[in-house]
């Protein structure tokens, strides 16, 4: 095991400031107990040694807020804390389910997964948290359950805001926002959260959050007290909350197990590759490992009363920037965490949940932000599609269904472009051998149903070959997923030791490089190469 080093003492410690706040916040935010999160981030420090992945940092994240609240709501049948303690269970069996997953050594299939699809669930998950959280900023409770009832009720909720809870919320808001556009060295190392929380807490005292109380303000009568704080138990222990598996095994337990056991794993995984790709020294993470790690984690924090947990990107790239080397950083964070939660209680009680709902409104504009449609339009009208049907879907129905909408689609989007189904999930590959110099010939679709199978063929061949090729000349249809998937293959393999070539044959959706190709004939393939001839001729006359 590597030694702990400086950078990630502290690295953990400016990692525990970002996550404090988060951690309650997202608990807030999925029907938990605000310490709930505190309680997954400690877990996540704690089984990090378990893992693969060395930089990434585990806790719970905003992505899963949908599918807990959800479960609160509709296992606890109005009953918020029967709906918590329920699941925890259907936390606990889900966990087994990536348990299983890793032992199956079924991680690589997150690999796969379209990222029109991903986006467009992230960029709906976006929504629904800020539908949600908006109406905390303005200290109102809003009726509606629906993301859309709750959109609805924005005007109503900005007519009756409560003034002193709003200005701590839009200050929290603000801060958020606009410390990360300074550009200075100073501000890029200072947490806004935090920030935030050191500017909102004294306003608490001032406005007496403390005691409950009412106060007029343009002939209005409003009301603050110490409901509008972060309530948390004076002693951690305290805090621990056990499942209650007695409806475990209704149906709509079940479907909760599988939408925890499927999104965790893939949003997990997802982050997993994605901080590979950002590591300083290019490590290549197990996935089945790291997921075991998971898996082992979630089975622990839902025992103790704890959010399901996973791989979290936007702390795991804090923890890059902020030099760590190893698996000891994520250990430290969550240490951190444990020591202040113990010491300081009374300190974090002074915590407006007007900061808590700014931070993830912050969170879910992010996620929902304008550039990622203009994003996923410049892809290609085929990638916005999905993307925006899997969005629609999941506001309308749950993450689930809004997911398997946007494969199924996009099966469907292949087929209709002449994709024979027999080939859709294993492609037909060629492989010759020339003294060392290795070609992998692809026919008929390259897609992200069958991207594993040439994955695989080249990851055999490249550590005896001299030279490696993958030639899609003659592949029908080369999706977006696999063009995106084959070059960080690249990347990591290098360019030297892996060419890319056959592309050029191939009509793009779009301008964007990664864009959905598909094989033209050969008299449009020569109408082509004319008119680039003429370009070409065109721009030198000019």
């Amino acid at each position: 095991m590597e030694r702990a080093s400086k950078n990630d003492v502290i690295s953990g410690f400016l990692i525990f400031l970002i996550a404090l706040p988060l951690c309650m916040g997202i608990a807030m935010a999925s029907g938990f107990p605000p310490v709930a999160g505190i309680l997954t981030a400690i877990v996540g420090g704690g089984v990090s040694f378990l893992g693969s992945s060395r930089l990434t940092i585990k806790g719970p994240a905003a992505g899963l807020i949908v599918i807990t609240v959800a479960a609160v709501s509709e296992l606890g049948m109005g009953d918020p804390l029967l709906g918590y303690k329920r699941c925890l269970a259907v936390c606990f069996m889900a966990a087994l389910f990536q348990i299983a997953f890793a032992f199956l050594r079924l991680g690589r299939f997150a690999e796969i997964m379209p990222p029109s699809i991903i986006h467009g669930m992230l960029a709906a998950i976006g929504v629904i948290i800020m539908a949600k959280q908006i109406h905390l900023l303005f200290g109102v409770s809003p009726v509606g359950t629906s993301p859309f009832a709750l959109l609805v009720e924005i005007p109503n909720s900005i007519k009756n805001l409560n003034p002193e809870i709003f200005s701590i919320g839009f200050l929290a808001l603000f801060i958020l926002i606009g410390l990360p556009l300074i550009n200075k060295p100073w501000a890029k190392k200072i947490p806004a959260p935090l920030v935030a929380i050191l500017i909102g807490m004294p306003l608490a005292m001032i406005f007496d959050f403390e005691h409950s109380h009412h106060y007029k303000l343009f002939e209005h009568d409003y009301i603050v007290g110490p409901e509008y704080l972060v309530t948390l138990p004076e002693n951690l222990l305290s805090a621990i909350m056990f499942p209650d598996f007695s409806q475990i095994l209704t149906l709509s337990s079940f479907k909760y197990v599988i939408m925890f056991a499927l999104v965790g794993t893939v949003e997990s995984l997802l982050t997993v590759s994605a901080v590979d790709s950002i590591d300083p020294e290019q490590n290549v993470s197990d996935l089945d490992k790291d997921l075991l790690a998971i898996g082992l984690g979630n089975a622990i924090a839902s025992l103790i009363g704890g959010l399901p947990m996973i791989s979290e990107i936007v702390r795991s790239k804090a923890n890059i920037d902020n030099g760590a080397k190893s698996y000891w950083a994520n250990f430290f964070h969550g240490l951190f965490l444990l020591l202040f939660v113990a010491a300081f209680p009374r300190v974090l009680h002074m915590i407006p949940l007007a900061i808590l709902a700014a931070m993830l409104v912050y969170t879910g504009s992010r996620l929902a932000a304008p550039a990622e449609f203009l994003h996923m339009y410049r892809v290609g009208k085929d990638q916005f599609f999905l993307f925006f049907s899997t969005f629609m879907m999941t506001l309308f129905t749950d993450l689930l269904v809004g997911v398997c909408v946007g494969i199924v689609l996009k099966i469907v989007l292949h087929l209709l472009r002449g994709a024979p189904l027999k080939t859709a999930f294993k492609p037909i590959l060629a492989v010759t051998n020339q003294d060392g110099d290795v070609r992998l010939e692809v026919s008929g679709p390259s897609l992200f149903s069958n991207y594993l199978s040439i994955k695989r063929e080249i990851l055999k061949r490249q550590t005896t070959a001299r030279s490696l090729t993958i030639d899609f000349n003659q592949s029908s249809i080369v999706d977006h997923t696999t063009q995106i998937k084959i070059k960080d293959l690249q990347r990591r393999i290098g360019a030297d030791n892996l060419c890319i070539i056959g592309l050029e044959k191939h009509s793009s959706a779009s301008r964007h490089p990664h864009a959905t190709k598909v094989l033209l004939s050969s008299n449009k393939l020569h109408q082509k190469k004319l008119s680039k001839d003429h370009s070409v001729i065109t721009h030198k006359n000019g």
